[in-house]
């Protein structure tokens, strides 16, 4: 028999809320935190906006020691460093002495590449012959695990302490992960997350690839539609998302509070064959993924709620949609509600996962569902398979039992987890 699991903590970090508190309100009130980004327009990006987290003055005093924040340059080990940490203390877990290792602890918090900007300067520096001044931190400050070595030793996790790397569907898969090592009983819980630097070195692909939208550099907020028919390309962003996960029997054991239970996910791949390739999704794999995840879990199609949907503003929703329709074989006044973060945040790219992953799991506890902003002009090839009303502009308060979570990364990946009202 597999172990519950459950979710007892939560954290996040991102464009439009630093802190859970602050977070739940913006996705409550449609809040954006896309904004114009005065660097990507001297560096001649067509793309002129993202979304980038707004860490207070003074925050990161609480995560890093003096030292470390003398050289700290990778955005998103802080960004992975307020959500991890915040989501840990708020499921009511000690930080352990430097004498003591949690060996029933452990971490997969994912991300793309980290430490750009480092990198950035170690490369002049080495080219300059100047390798004595790269500093001792250069590397773990941009190796991928550099994100849940800083958590773990912070934290002192003694169980599996990792970093998995998955392009956009890095955060849910990071969750699954999680999952599956409690549920088979290798250890009681994991912080699972993803994070994701911030600044041009990590969008100039994208830019490049013209699969960021140039139309709204004048009107921010509006830049980012998903399942839009004016859809003109995703909106680059960052930031970090985290949760801990935890067996039944562990938190009912010391009385933490249990936000919402996971059931299960599936992650595949489409082999990049058929209609999939590296930067296009295989829908059969896609639809297979989904099916997986609802048979995994132990539920119907029927029994979900609400979709927290990849739907990145491209002309991929569409495609989205079907697979969805195609996949829960549920259409028209039938289908269940959809929504896509991404609207409010552009695209978190690793990190999205996991911040969608928290909004989905805040959805369940509080009794809402959040609504699509920028929301006026849905895709007809959508309409024709979704009622309107299944697009909620605005927020829903109602209650909410079971959401299913996807994402789908560069590379023909795919991830979806089943999330679930405690009970």
């Amino acid at each position: 028999m597999k172990n519950r699991v459950v979710i007892t903590g939560l954290g996040v970090c991102a464009p439009n809320g630093v802190g859970l508190d602050a977070f739940t309100k913006a996705i409550k009130n449609g809040s954006s935190g896309v904004r114009f980004d005065q660097q990507l327009a001297d560096l001649n990006f067509g793309c002129q906006i993202a979304g980038k987290p707004q860490i207070p003055e003074g925050l990161l005093e609480n995560y890093f020691t003096p030292l470390q924040l003398r050289d700290i340059e990778a955005t998103g080990i802080q960004y992975g460093m307020i959500a991890g940490v915040d989501a840990w203390k708020d499921a009511g877990l000690d930080v352990t002495d430097k004498d003591t290792v949690d060996y029933d602890s452990g971490i997969v918090f994912g991300t793309s590449l980290l430490g750009a900007d480092r990198f950035r300067k170690a490369i002049h520096l080495t080219d300059a012959g100047k390798v004595k001044r790269l500093g001792s931190t250069t590397v773990i400050q941009t190796m991928a695990s550099g994100i849940s070595a800083y958590l773990g030793g912070y934290l002192g996790c003694g169980n599996q302490v990792t970093t998995n790397s998955s392009a956009c569907t890095t955060g849910t898969e990071s969750v699954i992960m999680g999952y599956e090592r409690i549920a088979y009983g290798k250890t009681k819980r994991m912080l699972v997350g993803g994070c994701n630097d911030s600044g041009p070195y990590i969008w100039g692909g994208f830019d490049a690839m013209r699969v960021l939208t140039k139309k709204f550099n004048d009107a921010p907020e509006k830049g980012s539609r998903p399942m839009q028919e004016d859809a003109s390309g995703f909106v680059p962003g960052s930031g970090a998302g985290a949760l801990v996960l935890e067996s039944l029997d562990s938190a009912l054991e010391r009385g933490a509070t249990i936000y919402a239970e996971i059931l299960g996910g599936h992650v595949n791949s489409g082999g990049q064959r058929k209609n999939g390739s590296m930067t296009a999704p295989n829908s059969e794999a896609v639809q297979q993924c989904i099916q997986r995840a609802v048979e995994v879990a132990g539920i119907s199609p029927d029994d979900i709620d609400t979709i927290n949907g990849h739907l990145t503003s491209t002309g991929m929703c569409p495609t989205e949609i079907k697979n969805w329709t195609e996949s829960l074989n549920r259409r028209g006044v039938d289908f269940p509600y959809i929504n896509s973060l991404k609207s409010m945040t552009g695209h978190c790219l690793a990190a999205a996962g996991s911040i969608e992953s928290v909004a989905s799991v805040l959805q369940i506890q509080l009794g809402f569902i959040f609504g699509n902003i920028n929301n006026e002009n849905i895709h007809p090839d959508i309409l024709e398979l979704v009622n309107e009303d299944k697009i909620p502009q605005k927020t829903i308060q109602q209650e909410v039992n079971i959401v299913a979570k996807a994402s789908f990364g560069f590379g023909d990946v795919n991830g979806c987890v089943i999330y679930k009202k405690f009970e």
